[in-house]
């Protein structure tokens, strides 16, 4: 295997009973990369990564890290769920710190990784509220902060800023960036938000319905900071909403 592929995904089938949801997936990510995976709703976007995070058992098929078959002891991966998963008798500082107590980082580290993550995400001046002190965009800010301060090798990540809207959408979506060009962190970002898909990616996959597979993977190299006008956005997004909209 290529040392520049972090994630393969091999044959990967899934099934519910009788219901096939995931069909022979293959696949791989280059580490660094930045993927979006979008496709109808319901086609099986979750179910991949509750698969890759093995919350579901496979039934054939592989998916490895580094080349090894996933570990979650071993591999450090990070989750971000649709809903705000803080703490609520923690501070931000302490929601944040979590991950890196339980990997026993010294305090100097700790201190260091928790400040950097909080000043580019804004919550330098938060540090000692509590969860039900903040709004729902700030809660998300913490959870992207507690994600990116363990700075792990791969992070999944499920429609997070779904319930937010616009205008907090891409500010947050901009400081997710920033994190990410800092760290070299893998991304999988699933979404049903086309536009967000071009925003964000440098790799946009496009999933069928089920029973789904993989129609199309589109490279995007638009430069960043993107322009949500620019005609080459527009063309990209243009072309995963087609690819979506016919069978």
């Amino acid at each position: 295997m290529s040392e520049d592929i972090k994630v393969s995904v091999k044959n990967l089938t899934k099934s519910f009973g009788d219901l096939l949801v995931l069909n022979n997936i293959s696949f791989d990510v280059k580490k660094g990369e930045f993927l979006c995976i979008v496709g109808p709703t319901g086609c099986g976007k979750t179910t991949f990564l509750n698969s890759l995070t093995k919350l579901y058992d496979i039934d054939s098929g592989s998916i490895t890290i580094n080349g090894e078959p996933i570990d979650l002891k071993k591999h450090d991966i990070a989750y971000i769920f649709q809903e705000y998963s803080t703490m609520s008798w923690l501070t931000v500082e302490e929601n944040i710190q979590y991950g890196l107590k339980i990997k026993k980082y010294s305090k100097e580290e700790m201190k260091k990784r928790v400040d950097n993550v909080m000043e580019i995400v804004g919550l330098t001046k938060y540090r000692n509220f509590y969860p039900r002190q903040l709004s729902a965009s700030m809660l998300q800010r913490v959870v992207i902060a507690r994600a990116f301060a363990v700075e792990p090798e791969l992070l999944l990540m499920d429609e997070p800023y779904g319930q937010l809207d616009l205008q907090l959408k891409y500010h947050l979506e901009d400081e997710l960036i920033n994190l990410w060009k800092k760290t070299n962190t893998t991304v999988i970002f699933i979404t049903h938000n086309i536009e967000e898909a071009v925003y964000l990616s440098n790799r946009i996959l496009v999933l069928t319905n089920k029973p789904t597979k993989i129609k199309e993977s589109i490279d995007n190299d638009l430069p960043r900071p993107r322009n949500i006008a620019d005609p080459e956005f527009i063309k990209i997004r243009n072309r995963v909403t087609d690819l979506i909209k016919w069978w």
